[in-house]
């Protein structure tokens, strides 16, 4: 069983600065065109909700018959006798 050296340790300590490091370039290049391609989606799938709901909308409008009024009888006034 090995135990734990101070070369390791200063290997560690360098290993995870250096990904550190490198994941933050990368991050600084990467993440404004990873997120400008993810509101560009979002915006287009609102655009064409928007569009499916406008055309139902105009479409069930249309379609719409005006309604027959049933006929029952006369209307009759009736006062409250107490």
């Amino acid at each position: 069983m090995e135990t734990a050296s101070f070369n390791g340790l200063l290997k560690a300590i360098l290993y995870i600065l250096a990904f550190y490091y490198i994941f933050k370039f990368l991050a600084r290049l990467f993440l404004p065109v990873i997120a400008k391609k993810v509101v560009e989606k979002a915006s287009e799938q609102f655009r064409q909700q928007q569009q499916n709901q406008n055309q139902t909308n105009t479409h069930s409008a249309t379609s719409e018959k005006p309604k027959e009024k049933k006929i029952v009888g006369e209307y009759v006034d009736f006062e409250e006798i107490e």
